[in-house]
């Protein structure tokens, strides 16, 4: 059964199953306007997906002819998947921010070969065993998914209101789960009266019982040692001051109390670099470090593809440890090693 919610004030929201994914599904919320119904975010492109989405407009009163627009909050496949065929069966527009729509372009115009080489390359130098980094090197038979996104017509400009006729909802860039996550602030009285400034569309920023995978997004045509942790951390507080009546984020469901949601994630980081430096009283590589990291499950009951993302979320904190002075990297060591200052 297509399940809608009806937010009220014009907002009603689709659940989008997200294949094989312990999420579920992606929230894509209908925001109507004078042009036409917006989505923001669609989901994953599934046939099943699709055809949640389609029943689920039609539940709307509306259909995907009848889109006028697409706003992404961030690229991952999960969000920005079925843009494309949105924007197929509407000729609807699609935002993005313009460091997310990099990212896009960068995937549309690389060989896989060349990202399984980079990935190699990476593990490699984190310190990974040979019996991970082998698969990489082996000949594929079929696309991955996600490597053919929808490339956006238009940019979202942060601090700016998009243009949608009769709303006003504007940009808020929170960089730190991609490097164009955009939050989004409809800036208009809560329908239920709730106290607070409006609406915060939220992406996978502020979740109400996840903490959003902070990972590393970089080029690797850049050799710009980028530090998306602080960054995270900072587009929290941003959010916090905020304070919105409620939160409508792409996972779970809706809450209020943004700020008290932000003083939880931000007291977590905090506990789990406190947790890192204690590990690191030993030189260790971002592998090792991964290994002893606190997960939600033992590491070697964790899936394949789950330790590459792991290993990237304990670089991203090194890196935070790095910026902040409380480690650093043993020189002469290969692969190399962290330890605590």
């Amino acid at each position: 059964m297509t399940q809608v919610t009806d937010h009220g004030g014009g907002v009603r929201s689709l659940r989008v199953p997200i294949p094989d994914n312990p999420l579920g599904h992606t929230l894509v919320y209908v925001v109507d306007t004078d042009r036409g119904p917006v989505l923001i975010d669609t989901g994953w492109d599934d046939p099943e997906s699709w055809d949640t989405l389609a029943r689920g407009l039609t539940a709307c009163g509306t259909s995907a002819a009848e889109i006028h627009g697409v706003v992404i909050t961030h690229h991952h496949p999960d969000h920005h998947g079925l843009s494309g065929r949105v924007r197929e069966a509407s000729g609807a527009w699609i935002a993005m921010h313009a460091a997310d729509t990099a990212v896009v372009r960068r995937t549309r115009e690389a060989r896989p070969e060349r990202w399984f080489t980079y990935m190699a390359a990476k593990l490699t130098a984190a310190g990974a065993p040979e019996e991970h980094i082998a698969p990489l090197r082996q000949p594929r038979h079929r696309a991955l998914p996600g490597l053919s996104p929808a490339l956006p017509d238009r940019d979202i400009v942060p601090g700016e209101l998009l243009e949608l006729p009769g709303r006003r909802l504007r940009a808020i860039w929170t960089p730190g789960h991609t490097p164009g996550h955009v939050c989004l602030h409809l800036e208009e009285t809560h329908p239920a009266q709730l106290p607070g400034r409006g609406r915060l569309f939220s992406g996978d920023h502020l979740l109400p019982g996840i903490t959003p995978h902070i990972g590393l997004y970089e080029d690797p045509d850049d050799a710009t040692v980028t530090d998306p942790l602080g960054d995270y951390l900072d587009s929290l507080e941003r959010v916090g001051r905020l304070a919105p009546a409620e939160v409508l984020p792409a996972h779970q469901h809706p809450f209020s109390d943004a700020a008290g949601r932000v003083r939880e994630l931000l007291t977590h980081h905090e506990s789990r670099l406190t947790a890192l430096l204690a590990l690191l009283a030993e030189p260790l590589t971002p592998w090792q470090l991964a290994e002893r990291m606190e997960w939600n499950r033992p590491w070697d009951q964790i899936p394949y593809g789950s330790r590459t993302i792991a290993v990237s979320e304990a670089e991203a904190h090194l890196r935070r440890l790095v910026k902040l002075g409380r480690a650093e990297a043993v020189p002469g060591s290969d692969p190399v090693t962290y330890a605590a200052v």
